[in-house]
């Protein structure tokens, strides 16, 4: 099923921009096939606690088909150097929108996968004439708009940039009630877009940053863990607590990270086909420390590798983490989702613009 919306092409992987709420896998010669999400459906809602909304070719649009899969919570991640001061209040913005598009969005998904596969209510009779009838309602109502809450900070690339006024709008910002965490920050040494001291120096001040503020921080780490556990661990994790985002290496560099009782966020890499020691290394996280995540538009889960990412896709990795940790589908599958979620609301629910 494609769209009108598919004359339009993500900036970010060149595939068209369709304007419905079905997943797709990129085939040969410019062509998609639909995907099927887990069915039957997740039995309890999912959070995206590292995502770029508002890098979407389509924010209000990634928002609503959130709704229609369940994704109730997202925390988007503004970089203070390179992002719009503004861009807390466009994401917000594409929310409202959102509220438009929702019910349309998820009649496509109606009508094309099973209702076994759909976290809502789909009986005909919910749908008649366009509105649920049946409860006098109107049908936007049967779907939740994720709350969406922020992480600002220096990524490391911009560590470069870093000085006293741009600390100071990170201050500044980070003062939003809306702001959830500092993040992401850390280390990145395998492209060193900034030099690696510029870099250990700007780590070490915002994790100073966010100690004052009393913010948790969210760490992006490549090529740098052991380092970056040491500085760590001379600065002091912050009593708020640790979020180790988007980790996709193995148990042994994990281990120190949940000995400490650091958070981690498992994403796309999770469910790619030859990454059993990144399943093995997420079967020995605490279950009160485990998160999801999509890191979108980057790091798109299977089956849909290739395309850009969104937070609808969280429920892909939700699903592959609840198959690592042996849950069955049922009550067993909605225990380990409900602690999963509630693991993103204690760490980043806590300050009023998450409930908003």
């Amino acid at each position: 099923m494609e769209g009108a919306g598919d004359t339009a092409v993500s900036r970010f992987s060149g595939e068209p921009i369709f304007d419905d709420a079905l997943f797709r896998q990129k085939r040969k010669k410019g062509k998609f096939r639909v995907v099927e999400p887990p069915c039957p459906a997740l039995e309890a809602p999912i959070a995206d606690t590292h995502a770029h909304v508002h890098l979407l070719a389509s924010p209000a649009a990634a928002l609503a088909k959130a709704a229609v899969y369940g994704v109730d919570f997202i925390c988007d991640i503004v970089d203070v150097w390179e992002d719009a001061s503004d861009t807390f209040d466009q994401v917000m913005r594409a929310r409202e929108a959102a509220e438009e598009l929702v019910y349309p969005l998820a009649q496509t998904a109606r009508a094309v996968y099973s209702a076994d596969a759909l976290p809502w209510e789909t009986d005909d009779a919910l749908y008649e004439a366009g509105a649920l009838v049946s409860c006098g309602e109107d049908p936007r109502a049967a779907f939740e708009l994720p709350q969406v809450c922020f992480a600002v900070g220096c990524h490391p690339h911009n560590a470069k940039h870093y000085d006293d006024a741009l600390e100071a709008a990170l201050i500044e910002r980070a003062s939003d009630p809306r702001v959830c965490a500092i993040g992401e920050i850390g280390l990145d040494y395998h492209y060193d877009f900034s030099p690696r001291e510029d870099q250990r120096r700007v780590f070490r001040a915002q994790v100073r940053v966010a100690r004052k503020l009393g913010l948790p921080v969210a760490l992006h780490l490549r090529e740098a863990h052991d380092e970056a556990f040491e500085i760590m661990s001379e600065e002091g994790f912050p009593t708020a607590g640790t979020l180790l985002h988007c980790f996709n290496l193995d148990e042994d560099v994990l281990a120190p990270w949940v000995e400490a009782g650091c958070y981690v966020a498992f994403g796309g890499p999770v469910t790619f086909k030859n990454t059993d020691e990144v399943r093995m290394a997420a079967s020995r996280v605490p279950l009160n420390r485990l998160l999801t995540e999509t890191d979108s538009p980057y790091m798109t889960p299977e089956p849909m590798r290739g395309m850009a990412c969104e937070p609808a896709h969280t429920i892909f990795t939700a699903a592959q983490l609840a198959q690592v940790f042996g849950c069955e589908l049922g009550q067993a599958r909605k225990a380990f989702l409900s602690q999963l979620h509630q693991n993103a609301l204690t760490l980043l629910g806590g300050r009023a613009g998450a409930r908003d």
